[in-house]
């Protein structure tokens, strides 16, 4: 659809459609095209449509498209795009573009930019009647009768919504519902994007209000959409016209700029280009190597970076090979033979970009201190990186699929797709994934085309593993909020913590490229979302879901622990079988000493049943490190003659010998009663104290004393001296309590040595 057509009602930039909108949202429209009369093909006359060329003859007007077709498919059946152009010629014959031109040169013209890509036939056939269902009276069905399934589902899918139908919402439904329908088939984005660069490049003639705003959606949805696909033809062109029309000044700087470095004598690209091939003759490897200018916004950001710009600024070199492992012979003679900056290497080869661009990108240095870069890559590679899913057809297509599904019903293909968010086989990309879930959750069309725009400003995507292997795909940025949403959806709710790379990690960590995140889920039915939350979510379905969750608990939002919640929201419970208190409910945020219940026993310093080698001497368990049968132990005398009994590794044993301190032989005695402080670091959570100390009591441990430091990062720390009937009951009782949702560690108590 054409932002210049001469009917009001077609005016202005074409806009998709809704997600799961999409039995609903066409519904109005449907109706009122039923209503219009059917054209009878039939009646049409052969020789207006084709004219001089005879039946079985193309007409001349698509020659340019057949001519760029047959360079990528040599073999493709032409019939198709035949009886397209004849029904796209005839629907809008006598519709005229603002330019002036006849409307049938806009779908011509988005044709061939998609043949030149390499698009396939299907793909060109939807593109030539990309427009005839919104601005003219053909139907669906007809689109269906004439040329099947897929291209009916493809023209559906850039079909606009009517403002008379949507009003003020038609443009972020539309864009809703073409985003559904790529979901299931990205050629419909692939027409999309070739439109929208046909109307940009011919924007000219618009008012410069409607210019502007046009400009806007273009850079702020279809140039990231077109950078996720992998199309960077288009996104790079689309990149330029934008930039000139939003920041014509800056574009006519950049342009002058170019224009000074075009009238310099000498290229230094094509000095270094040239010693390229040298080299890479002398080395036996077959390559093109090729000059690559920058476009417009490419030298403008260069320039921004780096000041002052040089020859080499302007551009980069291309090396083009036959077999990948070529590239590698590229950039080790590259690397021997001239002076490489090693901080430029990267290698998206072994590890592509998520819009499956490969490539190994490099840089050299001159003797006069300018720096070339080099892109190494093999001709498919150089293909994909350019056209993307354009060359490609439908990539993420399934083997099994034929056609794709019908959009009256369909929503997104989400049959086949894991539920905990990981990349569906490779049936559709992550983002994609990412993008159609949360959209399902966006209230109104103002949240959902404010949010699409939020996320597809993150341009760059990461990848994280999960303990099993899986992946997930998610913006750079990302948080394990953001993971345990995209993992489990609305059941992250009950997520109380995470561990990245092994080691125990808040929420709010940002995530890393690579990192392994094993994301810890609560048991608890009370486990709720924290409000700080909102402040790491990065990603449009954990925001949303956490509002969602927030407006339906208006009271809530509290009960997970964050930096800042005071320690009162852990509504500790007093111990059953006379054990403790540990905490009350109310208490400041400093760290707080259970008071015994009146059934408990007061802490007191009792004689251990331990043999010393100094008859007569009182020996003591050390509180540092509460020794107990059977743990290795050794004595140091004190005041009063006590000798108190210490772990052998206890630090306070280390730094007693550094200081000379004689050590005094003691061994367990035959009682097996003893006494232990056991520290559990925990997640917060409601009544996390009350489930700790019933599970301590369950093991018929008793109470002694029991503190419970504030909140701190999103841990609890709690330190509980316990009286046990038998030494042999410690592993049982530190498992008992390693199985309380929320804990994730229980150690002995282990003081640090003092200072010396």
């Amino acid at each position: 659809m054409s932002a210049e057509a001469t009917n009001p009602a077609t005016a202005g930039p074409v806009a998709p459609a809704a997600p799961q909108a999409l039995t609903a949202s066409v519904a109005p429209a449907a109706a009122r095209r039923k209503s219009r009369p059917r054209i009878d093909l039939r009646r049409l006359g052969r020789a207006a449509l084709l004219g001089p060329a005879g039946r079985d003859k193309l007409p001349d007007a698509i020659g340019h498209v057949v001519e760029a077709h047959r360079a990528h498919h040599p073999d493709a059946d032409l019939e198709p795009l035949r009886r397209a152009y004849v029904l796209a010629e005839s629907s809008h014959r006598g519709q005229m573009r603002k330019s002036g031109e006849p409307y049938i040169t806009h779908p011509l013209a988005v044709t061939l930019i998609l043949a030149e890509l390499g698009a396939e036939t299907t793909t060109l056939t939807a593109s030539l009647l990309h427009d005839t269902v919104e601005d003219t009276e053909v139907t669906l069905d007809q689109v269906r009768e004439q040329f099947g399934e897929e291209v009916r589902y493809l023209v559906d899918g850039v079909t606009k919504l009517e403002k008379v139908d949507y009003g003020a919402a038609a443009e972020p439904e539309t864009f809703r519902k073409m985003l559904v329908a790529t979901g299931n088939d990205v050629r419909v984005m692939s027409i999309k994007l070739a439109d929208r660069l046909h109307n940009m490049r011919t924007l000219g003639v618009m008012r410069p209000e409607k210019q502007a705003r046009i400009a806007k959606v273009t850079r702020d949805v279809l140039i990231p959409l077109a950078e996720r696909l992998g199309v960077q033809a288009l996104k790079t062109e689309l990149e330029d016209l934008v930039f000139a029309i939003l920041h014509p000044e800056e574009y006519e700087r950049t342009r002058e700029l170019i224009a000074e470095n075009t009238a310099r004598p000498g290229d230094p690209l094509a000095e270094v280009a040239e010693e390229m091939r040298g080299v890479l003759r002398e080395a036996g490897i077959p390559a093109e190597v090729l000059i690559r200018p920058r476009h417009f916004v490419s030298v403008h950001r260069v320039a921004r970076k780096r000041g002052q710009l040089r020859g080499t600024d302007f551009g980069r070199l291309l090396v083009l090979v036959n077999e990948d492992a070529d590239c590698y012979g590229v950039l080790g003679e590259l690397h021997t033979c001239m002076t490489p900056v090693v901080s430029e290497f990267k290698d998206f080869i072994a590890v592509p970009k998520f819009n499956l661009y490969q490539s190994l990108h490099t840089a050299v240095a001159r003797p006069d201190g300018q720096v070339v870069e080099v892109l190494i890559r093999t001709h498919q590679m150089h293909k994909v990186a350019e056209a993307g899913v354009v060359a490609l057809g439908n990539p993420y297509a399934s083997a099994s699929d034929t056609a794709a599904p019908d959009s009256a019903t369909a929503g997104p293909a989400t049959s086949d797709a894991p539920a905990d968010g990981e990349r569906a086989d490779p049936t559709r990309p992550g983002w994609l994934s990412r993008l159609l879930d949360w959209q399902q959750a966006a209230p109104d069309p103002d949240t959902f085309w404010s949010t699409l725009r939020e996320d597809l400003a993150q341009d760059r995507e990461i990848t994280v593993f999960r303990p099993d292997g899986g992946t997930l795909g998610l913006p750079e940025g990302a948080t394990c909020v953001d993971a345990a949403y995209a993992q489990y959806g609305e059941d992250a709710h009950a997520c109380i913590g995470a561990r990245v790379n092994g080691r125990l990690a808040t929420l709010s960590t940002v995530l890393r490229d690579g990192d392994t995140v094993q994301l810890l889920m609560g048991q608890d039915p009370a486990s709720e979302p924290s409000r700080e939350w909102l402040e790491h979510a990065h990603t449009p379905a954990a925001r949303i879901a956490i509002q969602r969750w927030l407006a339906a608990h208006p009271g809530g939002g509290t009960g997970t622990a964050e930096p800042g919640t005071p320690a009162d929201s852990l509504h500790p419970a007093p111990a059953r079988d006379g054990g403790a208190v540990p905490a009350e409910p109310g208490a400041a945020p400093a760290a707080s000493s259970a008071r015994p219940s009146d059934g408990a026993p007061a802490p007191y310093s009792r004689r251990a049943d331990v043999l010393a080698d100094r008859p007569g001497a009182a020996v003591r368990l050390a509180g540092c490190c509460t020794p107990v049968p059977p743990d290795a132990i050794t004595g140091f005398a004190v005041r009063g003659g006590v000798v108190t009994v210490h772990r052998m590794e206890c630090a306070a044993v280390a730094h007693m010998k550094s200081r000379g301190r004689p050590e005094i032989g003691v061994r367990w005695g035959d009682t097996t009663e003893c006494r232990v402080t056991l520290v559990a670091e925990s997640f917060g959570r409601p009544h996390l104290l009350a489930d700790l100390t019933e599970a301590i009591a369950l093991q018929g441990a008793e109470i002694v004393s029991a503190t419970v430091e504030p909140p701190s990062q999103q841990r609890v720390r709690h330190t509980y001296t316990l009286q046990l009937p038998d030494a042999a009951h410690l592993p049982a009782l530190m498992r008992a309590m390693r199985d309380v949702p929320g804990v994730y560690d229980v150690s002995r108590a282990q003081h640090q040595a003092p200072a010396s």
